[in-house]
Formats: structure tokens, sequence, C-alpha cells
């Protein structure tokens, strides 16, 4: 009998990092894909992303609807408490051999939730990474503990899980998955994207994606404001946005977005989704890319271009020297970007080695989903990182 691998998504950005994995578990003849789609991807708000999940010829077997209305953390949990109850029914529809799931988001957190209720072995993507300023930090480490088969991005990420108290043979070091896109589409010329954007490139240009900073107090508009101020006295730049996601507080984000938009048509766009192949093919031609986005982290460093990370949301991962760390506040980031475009830093980045790029990293992941004994998975022993505790200052 095939194994049944279901893999969920619920975000834009989630999708377009899972797309190789689902191509390669469709196209396996003992395999089963079975997909089902939650969060933003059934807004309408958002743009209805699950269109383009489907004009990629993949069928989805499950929509699980979470009513995102609201962006206030009551609105989140009343959306969380929709998922679970939304998850457990589609687990029991569907029966997988084992859920996939990838990230830190707090659909993501509800579909694991119900699947360890459901006795359902789960696959996580990504977990050991770190990004403090956000509560998808504490989500992200709890996946990782319901979770029984662990893909890190990086040899570090791996440690930390197993630190975590998961089994060594459990956890592998494969690699970003969104990488593979890059390897493996084939990315649109300068002339055919201007098209698809409806859109001139100028003289200078910027991707940037700012995201809520959730574990602070109600910050993120103001830091926001301070980027679209220092953006603004900018000479021949050209800026093309893609706005925020469902987290609390993103929709004023997003206001800002519009707001910004309306008063520089001339040299501003921007794009609730532009899909992976335009987003990727967007980073080719920009100078850099700003905000606080893992993508920045993760992505930009494979086309040789720089990265101005703002504020605390993705503090504790792995850099390389393309990413110019900065707080949100007008100074720094007037000194950020003096960096990015001296000759120095220019240069530098034709050097750059992505440490997130090993190399068909969704092919090694549906070869171990394929090859693993699922029979007993479900019972895990805590593993014991061996240390002395006078090692560790507890005072």
């Amino acid at each position: 009998m095939k194994k049944k691998i279901c893999v969920i998504t619920g975000s834009r950005a989630e999708y377009g990092l899972l797309r190789p994995l689902l191509e390669q578990i469709g196209a396996d003849p003992d395999l089963t894909l079975q997909l089902m789609v939650t969060g933003t991807h059934l807004s309408q708000e958002y743009g209805l992303t699950y269109k383009e999940i489907e004009n990629d010829g993949f069928d989805i077997d499950e929509k699980i609807d979470i009513g995102l209305c609201s962006d206030t953390p009551v609105g989140i949990a009343e959306s969380m408490s929709l998922a679970i109850s939304g998850f457990a029914k589609g687990y029991e529809s569907l029966r997988p051999d084992v859920v996939v799931v990838l990230g830190d988001r707090f659909e993501i957190f509800t579909a694991v939730a119900a699947a360890a209720i459901s006795r359902i072995p789960i696959a996580h993507l990504h977990g050991g990474e770190s990004t403090e300023g956000v509560v998808d930090e504490a989500f992200r480490h709890s996946i990782t503990k319901m979770s029984h088969l662990h893909f890190t991005s990086a040899q570090e990420y791996r440690k930390r899980v197993i630190q975590l108290g998961e089994a060594p043979d459990r956890v592998f070091n494969v690699g970003a998955i969104g990488l593979d896109n890059i390897r493996e589409l084939k990315l649109l010329s300068k002339e055919d994207l201007e098209k698809e954007l409806n859109y001139k490139f100028g003289k200078k240009n910027l991707l940037v994606t700012f995201h809520p900073v959730t574990l602070e107090d109600n910050t993120s508009q103001e830091q926001f404001q301070i980027l679209l101020d220092t953006l603004s006295g900018m000479e021949e730049t050209n800026i093309i946005f893609t706005k925020s996601n469902a987290d609390a507080g993103g929709r004023a984000i997003n206001k800002m977005i519009d707001d910004y938009v309306s008063c520089n048509p001339e040299t501003t766009i921007c794009f609730t989704s532009m899909g992976q192949l335009r987003y990727l093919s967007t980073l080719q031609f920009v100078d850099a890319m700003v905000g606080n986005s893992s993508s920045g982290i993760a992505e930009a460093p494979s086309f040789k271009v720089g990265t101005i990370n703002i504020g605390d949301r993705q503090k504790g991962r792995i850099k390389v020297e393309s990413i110019i760390d900065c707080q949100p506040l007008k100074e720094d980031l007037k000194k950020a970007f003096d960096r990015l475009y001296s000759q120095g830093f220019q240069k530098s980045l034709k050097g750059i080695i992505n440490p997130y790029d090993q190399g068909g990293t969704a092919k090694k992941i549906k070869e171990t989903l394929k090859s693993y004994d699922l029979c007993n998975i479900l019972k895990k022993s805590f593993f014991d990182v061996k240390f002395d505790i006078g090692d560790i200052n507890v005072t």
C-alpha cells in the first residue's frame, strides 16, 4: 500500500518553499500526496492564494478555513481554536500516514497539535532555528517536541533540536528547501519580469518586506514608519513592497504600504503575493532585500545581493556577511544603506557562500519519508545531552 504523506501549507511564502517537496512526492509512484491548505491561502484579503496552488497543478484534498477576520491577539486565538477542530476533522477524513509541516506559524502549530491528538506521525522542516523577536520562537520549539522526524537547514540547528531532547537518528540536516527553487526554476529575464510586474526597474532597486515584531508592544508601526521615512529620502531608488503576513498588527503595516505607494506611484509598487517565480526573479535584479523577513537571511545570499535586516525579528539565525543588521532607528538605517552601497561591501558580495544551500533538499526529505519505518514512531524517549552541570552558570 502506498504511504500517504499529508503536506500542510498556510501561507504564500511557505507554499513556495514546499513546492519542490510537493513535486517530489507527487512524482513518486510509491507515495500518495495529500494536500491541506489553510490560513491566508483561503482569505480574499491576502489574495486567495490557494488558486496559485491549483494553477500549479496540485489537487487540494482539504481546505481548513480558520476565519482570519482579525489580527488582534483575541482574533488569532479564535482562529487557532477553529483550526484545531478543522484539522482534526481533516485528518479523520484523509487518514494520512505522516503529516509534513514547515516552520513556526500559529496555524502550523494548531495543525501539529491536532495531529498529535490524532496519533499521526509528524515531520517538521526548519526546526531548531531561532527568531527571538516573535512568538513564533515558542511555536517552533513546541512543534519540535510534538514531531517525530526533523529536517533542519543547518548543522547548528540539528544540534539544537537534539538539545531539545530529540533522538539524533531522527534529526536530518538537509539544508533550506526553498533554495531548490533557485536551482530548478527557470527565472524570468529582466525584460520579461518587468512585463509580468507591469513595473520598470530604476537605477537603484530595493525589495522591502516588513512583518510585525509580535513580542514587542505596538512597536511595529513605529518601526515601519521610520523605514518609510528613510526610504523617502533616498534618490533614484525604486521600491517593490511585498505585504505583511497575518500576524497581529499586519493589517496596519499593509495599510501603511498602500498609502505610501499611492503617494509615490512612479517609483513604488506593492504585492499581496508575487508568487515564487516572480519573487525569486525579482531578487536577481535588486540591490538589496530590506526589512525583517527570513528570506533575506536564507535566500538573498544565493543571489549575491545584500540584506538590510531590521530589528530583532530574525535575531538568533545564522547569518553571512551579506546581511547588515541594524536597529529600527533612522541613523542606524542611514548607516546600513551607506554600507550597502559602499564599494567594499558590493565587492565582498561576490564571495558570499550561502550556508543553507546543500542542494537536493526536497529529494532528501522525500526519500527519508519514503523509507523511514513509521511503526512505533509515536513513542519517543527524551534524548539527554551529556554535559557537566558545573559548566553552566545557574546562579
